[in-house]
C-alpha cells in the first residue's frame, strides 16, 4: 500500500470543511434534516438567549430534547453525516486524489480521479467501497467526497477508442483530457473559496456577532482567545475570492488565469500565521467552556440559528488552518493540468512556489512561538540573571558553544558559555563543582557589532597571539571583543552562526514577525511558576538537547504530490554537527 505522510493537520483527510459545504446543506452537500429556530434582526425568537425569557432551562429546552449531538469532536461529523446517508439509502461519491496500487483482494484498487461509491464509512481510517463490479477497503485519506453529490455520474466523460464510447463506464483521470482536468480543478477551486466564504461569514454572524450581545457569558479577551483574527481572514478572503471570480472564464473554465490572484494575495496570506498560532488557545479555552452546559447550549444555539451543519465549534474554528494548507495542493494539482504553452503556467507555478513559501513561514512562526517558553525556562534556570529577560529582545537560539574570551587591559583568558539568539548573545559561567550550573556574566547587542575574522598569529590590539580566533567590533563605541576557539572547525560554525543571526534578523523585519507582550510575559510567567514548584536549578539535559536542535527547517525544493503541509516543525534527518554540540562538558551531571 502506498500512503500519504500522516501529518498533524490533513486538509484532504476528508474533513466537511475542507470541501465544499453549500448554504443550507450538510456537510459535503446532502440537504439538512433538522429544522432550526428562525432569526430575526439578528435576535432569537423563542429561544432568545435575554435573561427576561426564562431559566437557562426554559431557554434550552427545545434544543436538549432534541438529538442533536452537543459538542462532538471536530472531524468525526462527516463520518456520522456519511453513514447516516448510506442507512437512508442514499448513494455517496468520493474522488481519488492518489493512486491506491494493492496486491489485496481485500483491498479496492484505483487511479487518481476515480469516483468511488462509498459503502461504509464506519471506520475513520479506512472505508468500504465499489468501483463498478469491484468493492473493497481503500484508505480514506485517498480520497475526497465528491463536490457536487447530486452531480448524475454521467456527466463525467468517457473514455473514447476508436471513435467509440467506451460502455465500460469507469470514471477515472485516465478517460478524461487535460483541458477537462484543468476545468475541474479551476471549477473546485471557485467552488470551494465560495463556500469558504460562506462558512467564515457563519463564524462571524452566527458566533461572534451572537456572542457580543452576551456581556454576562463572555469578555472581549475571551472572544479574541476563542476566534484569533477570524474577522480579518474573512475579509482578506472576500476580496480575494472577488479577484478568483474576475479571472473565471464562464464559458471556458480552463481558460481561467488564476495563478495572478495567489500571488497578488501571498502576502495577505500571512495573516493566517496568527490564527494558527492561537488555535491550541482557542481549543483550550472552548474546552474550559464546554464544561459548562451552559455555554454548550449557546453554541448549539447559534449554530442551528445560522444553520450550519451539525459539527462543534472547535470543528469550525479547524477550517482557516486547513483553508491555508490546501491552498497548495491545490495548485499543484492546477499546474499538473496546465500546459506549458497556456498564459496561466508562468503565473500558477510561480503561485505554487508563493504559497509553499507562506506554509514554510507559517510552519516556522508557530515552531518559534512553541520555543519561547523553553527560551524562559532556560533564563529561569541562570543563577545570577541580571538585566532584561532574553524575550524582550529574542525569539530564536541560533547556537551554542564554549569559548575562549579575551579581556583588556591584561588581556586575560576566561573559559566562558556563550549564547546566540537573535539580537544578543549571552555570557555565561559554569559553576565550579556542578559543571550543569551556570551564571549569568554579560551579553553583547548583536545589533551594533561587526564580526571580524583573525589570523593566527599574534593580535596587534591586544598584543598576543591567537589561534582560532574572531572579533566583535562596536561600530559605535569601538569597543573590541577576542574571541579563541578550541578547533578550527568551532570557529567557522561560530562565523556561520554571526551570519544566520543577521539573516533571521533581517527576515523577521521583512515578514514582520514578532512576539506579543502578552506571549512573553506568559512564558516567564509559566517559567517562574516551574521554579518555584520546585524544579532544579540547572539546565537539563533534554532541555539543552532541544536547544542544540534549534535550525531552521527547510522545504525540499520538489515535493511529492501527496504530500500536505503541516503546521508543525518537520522533522530533521540526524546531524553529527549538532550531536557534538549537544556533547560539551557543561551538561554532564
Amino acid at each position: 500500500i502506498t500512503s500519504p505522510v500522516a501529518f498533524d493537520i490533513l486538509p484532504l483527510k476528508l474533513h466537511p470543511f475542507s470541501q465544499s459545504t453549500p448554504t443550507g446543506l450538510d456537510c459535503v452537500g446532502w440537504k439538512r434534516r433538522v429544522s432550526a429556530p428562525v432569526i430575526t434582526d439578528g435576535a432569537l425568537d423563542k429561544t432568545a438567549l435575554t435573561d427576561d425569557v426564562g431559566s437557562e432551562e426554559d431557554l434550552y429546552e427545545d434544543f436538549r430534547s432534541s438529538n442533536h449531538r452537543y459538542g462532538h469532536p471536530g472531524g468525526g461529523g462527516e463520518q456520522l453525516a456519511i453513514n447516516e446517508l448510506i442507512s437512508d439509502g442514499s448513494v455517496v461519491y468520493a474522488e481519488a486524489l492518489w493512486d491506491h496500487v494493492t496486491m489485496d483482494d481485500q483491498e479496492l484498487g484505483f487511479k487518481a480521479g476515480d469516483v468511488i461509491e462509498v459503502m461504509d464509512a464506519t471506520n475513520k481510517e479506512w472505508w468500504w467501497g465499489r468501483i463498478l463490479d469491484s468493492e473493497g477497503w481503500f484508505p480514506a485519506s485517498f480520497v475526497r467526497l465528491r463536490v457536487n453529490q447530486d452531480e448524475p455520474m454521467e456527466d463525467y466523460p468517457l473514455k473514447v477508442e476508436g471513435g467509440k464510447d467506451d460502455d465500460s463506464r469507469r470514471f477515472g483521470m485516465g478517460q478524461t483530457t487535460k483541458d477537462q482536468m484543468r476545468t475541474n480543478v479551476i471549477n473546485e477551486i471557485i467552488s470551494t473559496e465560495r463556500d469558504y466564504i460562506k462558512h467564515l461569514k457563519d463564524i462571524c454572524e452566527g458566533y461572534i456577532k451572537q456572542c457580543r450581545k452576551r456581556a454576562d457569558m463572555f469578555t472581549e479577551e475571551q472572544l479574541k482567545t476563542i476566534f484569533g483574527n477570524i474577522e480579518d481572514i474573512y475579509r482578506c478572503q472576500k476580496k480575494f475570492v472577488k479577484a478568483l471570480e474576475k479571472k473565471f472564464n464562464k464559458d471556458h473554465p480552463h481558460l481561467s488565469e488564476v495563478g495572478s490572484c495567489f500571488l497578488e494575495y501571498q502576502t495577505e496570506f500571512q495573516i493566517y500565521s496568527e490564527y494558527c498560532n492561537n488555535h491550541p488557545n482557542a481549543c483550550m479555552e472552548l474546552s474550559r467552556l464546554t464544561k459548562v452546559n451552559k455555554y454548550v447550549y449557546f453554541f448549539e444555539a447559534c449554530r442551528l440559528l445560522q444553520k450550519m451543519i451539525d459539527i462543534s465549534l472547535d470543528g469550525f474554528l479547524l477550517t482557516p488552518v486547513q483553508k491555508i494548507c490546501k491552498y497548495p495542493l491545490q495548485l499543484a494539482e492546477l499546474l499538473k493540468y496546465t500546459n506549458p504553452q497556456h498564459r496561466d503556467f508562468k503565473d500558477v507555478e510561480a503561485a505554487l512556489n508563493a504559497m509553499k513559501n507562506v506554509a514554510r513561514l507559517i510552519n516556522e512562526r508557530k515552531r518559534r512561538l512553541e520555543n519561547i517558553d523553553k527560551i524562559a525556562q532556560w533564563q529561569s534556570s541562570i543563577e545570577d540573571w541580571e538585566g532584561e529577560d532574553v524575550l524582550v529582545r529574542s525569539s530564536e537560539l541560533i547556537y551554542s558553544g564554549e569559548l575562549a574570551k579575551i579581556s583588556h587591559p591584561q588581556a586575560k583568558s576566561q573559559q566562558r558559555m556563550f549564547f546566540l539568539f537573535d539580537h544578543q548573545l549571552v555570557c555565561c559561567k559554569k559553576d565550579l563543582l556542578r559543571r550543569d550550573i551556570l551564571y549569568y556574566k554579560s551579553r553583547i547587542n548583536m545589533d551594533d557589532m561587526e564580526i571580524l575574522d583573525v589570523e593566527d598569529g599574534k593580535d596587534k590590539d591586544f598584543n598576543i597571539s591567537v589561534k582560532n580566533a574572531f572579533k566583535l567590533h562596536c561600530r559605535d563605541t569601538e569597543e573590541v571583543h577576542l574571541f579563541c576557539a578550541k578547533k578550527p572547525e568551532q570557529k567557522q560554525r561560530w562565523l556561520k552562526a554571526f551570519e544566520n543571526e543577521r539573516r533571521q534578523v533581517q527576515l523577521d523585519q521583512e515578514t514582520g514577525f514578532s512576539i506579543t507582550e502578552v506571549q512573553k510575559k506568559q512564558a516567564m510567567l509559566n517559567a517562574s511558576k516551574q521554579h518555584h514548584a520546585g524544579k532544579p536549578k540547572a539546565v537539563t539535559r533534554p532541555y539543552y538537547d532541544f536547544l542544540m536542535r534549534q535550525k531552521h527547517p527547510t522545504l525540499p525544493t520538489t515535493l511529492p504530490q501527496q504530500q500536505v503541509f503541516m503546521l508543525a516543525e518537520p522533522k530533521r534527518k540526524p546531524s553529527n554537527f549538532w550531536q557534538n554540540i549537544s556533547r560539551l562538558t557543561p551538561f554532564r551531571k
